[in-house]
């Protein structure tokens, strides 16, 4: 075994490397991974040349990053290795292959507790951050997010990413000043912060701002280069909402095609984003022709995947949307799945997941009285199976199209409700008040809907 040599990262943290030519290409890893570049899976060119701890543990994490069912086997040689060779690896480095096993175990709340303590006593290890926050957020702790970032900040003042990190940690616990603030001083520092970009564009949208994030959006999106999928498909994606929202539908359709749907469509947030915004457009009366059908062909992939709830929601919306027979499969799969989730999830599974699941199937086969059941008893609980606010307003949008639809009095009294609080925060929103209009129009209420 090579004799291991300490070398510092770009954030100044001691690495221990077998071969300093590795060191390149865990830079590459660190600095990608932080700032949401594609460059991260450089690393991987390392995984079978360069033995060292932390180059196998990297290796491990961008393997269960693929957020699909093989991810975990796939991680495990790499974890081996790491753990084989941990007793050389600094007390830093061994915390983190510590977390990413806990992560593949499905031991999320142990990973967030490791992801903590590095977080207080080696705050400039912004991998393990960002990783810790990515934990919090699937698992709906948006305080847990803002600790992270907040603990590495007096430390990673200079890093521009850190000030996006807690951008979106304060935007997701509703602290939207605080949320500007910080994302604006990170574009600031860095004009090509797409982490902050976003950031910034939940505020506005939460905000009802919606001509001026549309703007802002356009006038950053020249710096989405290089960026890893996720990351460029969802800043477009946020693109597409405010577009939405203005009533400018040809345009939405094109930022589809052109920038959401296409660039990984075998990866696990390219299809949600893709299931996301072709369930927003037929909500908003867009017809979205034959979408669905190319779409649900990568979704049948996922019938047992069972990552993240999240994730299975969307998945299993896009297949039923599509006709896609597979989603009975999924559903079932879901049913059966749910009791024996890891623990630090499994109420997510059981009492969020699976009536959220049967009320989506049902509302995308048009029986919308089960929908609002299944549905209605999983939203007061939704934000613990993760997702920001803006994602999970899908599920908030196929509800109340639910009531909309099943048309009874109880039901558009209920629509009503949720109508007006609605447009009360988002008066520039064409969407809102076409919906409101049409409710107000069938409640007899037609004085108000013609003011709209």
């Amino acid at each position: 075994m090579p004799s291991a040599t300490l070398h510092v990262d770009s954030f100044g943290n001691p690495l221990t490397l077998d071969d300093a030519a590795s060191l390149p290409l865990v830079d590459d890893f660190v600095m990608g991974f932080v700032s949401t570049e594609a460059r991260a899976v450089n690393l991987l060119a390392l995984a079978d040349s360069d033995s060292s701890p932390l180059v196998q543990a990297y290796c491990a994490t961008l393997h269960l990053f693929a957020e699909s069912r093989d991810a975990e086997a796939n991680a495990r040689p790499y974890l081996a290795k790491a753990r084989a060779a941990s007793s050389r690896a600094t007390p830093r480095e061994q915390r983190y292959i510590a977390a990413i096993e806990a992560w593949a175990d499905g031991d999320i709340a142990r990973a967030i507790a490791l992801h903590t303590e590095q977080s207080r006593e080696y705050p400039r290890d912004l991998v393990s951050l960002k990783l810790g926050q990515y934990h919090c957020f699937n698992t709906g702790d948006c305080p847990g997010m803002l600790r992270l970032a907040l603990a590495a900040l007096p430390a990673a003042s200079d890093v521009p990413y850190v000030h996006g990190m807690a951008a979106f940690g304060y935007e997701q616990c509703h602290l939207m000043r605080e949320a500007e603030a910080s994302a604006r001083h990170a574009i600031g520092m860095c004009r090509k912060e797409p982490w902050a970009h976003h950031a910034l564009a939940h505020v506005m949208l939460t905000e009802g701002r919606l001509s001026e994030g549309l703007a802002f959006m356009q006038a950053v999106s020249d710096t989405w280069t290089g960026l890893n999928s996720f990351m460029v498909t969802h800043n477009w994606w946020h693109v597409a909402l405010f577009l939405i929202e203005l009533g400018r539908d040809a345009e939405a359709l094109a930022v589809y095609d052109r920038e959401v749907w296409g660039v990984a469509k075998d990866y696990s947030q390219d299809q949600i984003g893709a299931v996301s915004l072709l369930a927003r457009f037929e909500l908003a009366g867009i017809d979205v022709g034959s979408r669905w059908s190319d779409v649900g062909h990568y979704l049948v992939q996922r019938q047992a995947d069972h990552v993240l709830p999240f994730l299975d929601l969307q998945y299993l919306y896009g297949m039923a949307r599509a006709g896609r027979p597979e989603a009975d499969a999924l559903l079932c799969n879901i049913e059966a799945y749910a009791p024996r989730a890891p623990v630090s999830t499994r109420a997510a599974w059981q009492h969020i997941c699976v009536p959220a699941a049967r009320g989506l199937v049902a509302h995308a086969r048009g029986d919308f009285a089960s929908a609002i059941d299944g549905l209605g008893s999983a939203l007061p609980r939704l934000v613990e199976i993760g997702g920001s606010h803006a994602q999970r307003d899908l599920f908030e949008q196929v509800y109340l199209d639910a009531l909309v639809r099943a048309g009874t009095e109880a039901t558009l009294r209920g629509a009503q409700g949720i109508l007006q609080q609605q447009l009360n925060g988002q008066p520039e929103s064409l969407r809102l008040r076409r919906q409101a209009g049409d409710v107000y129009a069938r409640l007899g209420l037609e004085q108000l809907a013609s003011r709209l």
